[in-house]
C-alpha cells in the first residue's frame, strides 16, 4: 500500500471516530423521549407544573423534589393549560409524617393560571412535605399529591456517567481494531 493511501485510510478512520464521538456525545446528554417530569402533577387529565424557588440561596435555580435549603421559599404552581382556569382549586402544604399544615390556599379560581406562595421552611425545618392539589371539576373532586424533600440534596445517580463511558469504550476497542487491521495490511 502506498504511502498516501494509508493517509487517506487513516484520516478516513479519523473522521469515522470524530463523527461517532460528536454522535454519541450528543445523544449522552439528551434525555429520553418519553422522560418522566418529576415535577409534574396530574391532577385528573390536567397537568400542573411545580417549581420551589429559594431566591436567598440560588435566586433563580429552580427545585421539585429536593430542595436542598431551609428557609424562605417561593412555591409555584402553573397549569399547564386553560382548562383549570375555569375551575376551583385549592393547595395545601403539609409537614410528613405528621400531617401538620403550613400552608393552605383557599379553593378558588386561579385565573391567571399561576399560584405563587411563600412559605418559611426555617419554621418547621428539614424533612419530607407534601403538596396537595385539590381541583373541583364539574362536582367532581379531584385530589393529588407531589411529595418533595426540604434541607436535602437530590441523590445523584450514575446513569449519565454511564452514558458518557460505554460509548466511549466502544469506540477504544473500534479505534483498536481499525489500527490493529492497518497494521496487518502494510
Amino acid at each position: 500500500m502506498h504511502s498516501s493511501s494509508k493517509q487517506k485510510t487513516h484520516f478516513g478512520m479519523f473522521l469515522t471516530v470524530i463523527a461517532l464521538l460528536f454522535s454519541f456525545s450528543v445523544s449522552a446528554h439528551r434525555g429520553p423521549a418519553n422522560e418522566v417530569d418529576n415535577c409534574r402533577i396530574r391532577v385528573g387529565s390536567e397537568k400542573i407544573h411545580f417549581t420551589a424557588y429559594t431566591p436567598e440561596y440560588t435566586q433563580n435555580t429552580g427545585f421539585c423534589q429536593y430542595i436542598p435549603y431551609v428557609g424562605k421559599t417561593n412555591l409555584v404552581f402553573d397549569y399547564e393549560g386553560h382548562k383549570l382556569r375555569k375551575d376551583t382549586v385549592e393547595f395545601e402544604i403539609t409537614k410528613e409524617p405528621e400531617g401538620t399544615r403550613i400552608f393552605h390556599q383557599e379553593p378558588k379560581k386561579i385565573k391567571s393560571g399561576s399560584l405563587n406562595a411563600v412559605v418559611d421552611f426555617s419554621q418547621y425545618g428539614a424533612g419530607d412535605y407534601l403538596a396537595h392539589i385539590t381541583i373541583m371539576h364539574n362536582g367532581e373532586k379531584l385530589d393529588t399529591h407531589l411529595p418533595f424533600k426540604v434541607g436535602f440534596e437530590e441523590e445523584k445517580s450514575n446513569a449519565p456517567l454511564l452514558k458518557i463511558l460505554i460509548p466511549a469504550l466502544f469506540i477504544v476497542i473500534m479505534l483498536f481494531f481499525m489500527f490493529r487491521k492497518s497494521k496487518e495490511e502494510e
